[in-house]
């Protein structure tokens, strides 16, 4: 859950790197929420921004800018696309987006 308290006050932070860990417990709430009938689609527009942004910060994790998010509008291969892309590995050392973030917290 604190994953999901951390992207919801970084609410329009498109800036620094996300973790893996970070992004995908994010999305599983993002999910789990959005399912709740009637109250999903306020869950799911309220948080869009943090959704893009946290989706941006994973992006950059990998040295990708954030703007690699429109690949998705290909159909079917652009999806698959930002999946391998949110999946993969960050780089291990400081990139042009900020420090790696597993190095932040230790």
């Amino acid at each position: 859950m604190k994953w999901f308290v951390k992207c919801v006050k970084q609410y329009a932070d498109f800036t620094g790197r996300a973790r893996r860990q970070e992004y995908w417990m994010f999305t599983l709430f993002y999910c789990i929420f959005s399912i709740i009938p009637i109250l999903g689609y306020v869950v799911m527009l309220g948080l869009l921004v943090p959704c893009l942004a946290v989706t941006a910060r994973r992006l950059h994790d990998i040295g990708k800018s954030g703007w690699w998010m429109l690949v998705s509008l290909v159909p079917v291969v652009g999806s698959i696309w930002l999946f391998v892309y949110t999946v993969i590995e960050g780089e291990p050392t400081e990139n042009q987006y900020g420090p790696n973030p597993k190095q932040v917290e230790m």
